[in-house]
């Protein structure tokens, strides 16, 4: 493997590590040791998606999770996950799994154990 893409590889593995904590593209590239720029070509390169991207849709993935296997308050699932709002947060999950929070909870979805 080249060694761009194993940093990009170490790098989503820190990522899916810190998916917790707020992160910004300028922390993650100071991480990196790479300018912000240049790190999201080399990720839209190896990963074929921005970073920016990335995190949501693992964050969104997560989130799904948690409806599923907890009782947790959407809002709460949504502030655990970073999101701005409860609302910004339906907005882009209804967007990604075409239903809301809500109705994934009850519909007991089995996408939620396979996203």
């Amino acid at each position: 493997m080249e060694l761009p893409a194993q940093v990009i590889e170490t790098l989503t593995d820190w990522i899916d590590d810190n998916l917790h904590k707020p992160l910004r593209i300028d922390d993650i590239a100071r991480h990196a040791g790479y300018s912000k720029w240049h790190l999201q070509r080399l990720f839209h390169h190896h990963k074929g998606e921005s970073i920016g991207r990335y995190i949501r849709e693992k964050k969104l993935r997560l989130a799904a999770q948690d409806l599923r296997a907890t009782n947790d308050r959407v809002l709460d699932i949504s502030m655990k996950y970073g999101f701005d709002s409860q609302q910004t947060f339906t907005r882009l999950f209804t967007r990604k799994f075409q239903m809301s929070p809500g109705t994934w909870r009850k519909q007991g979805d089995t996408r939620a154990n396979h996203c």
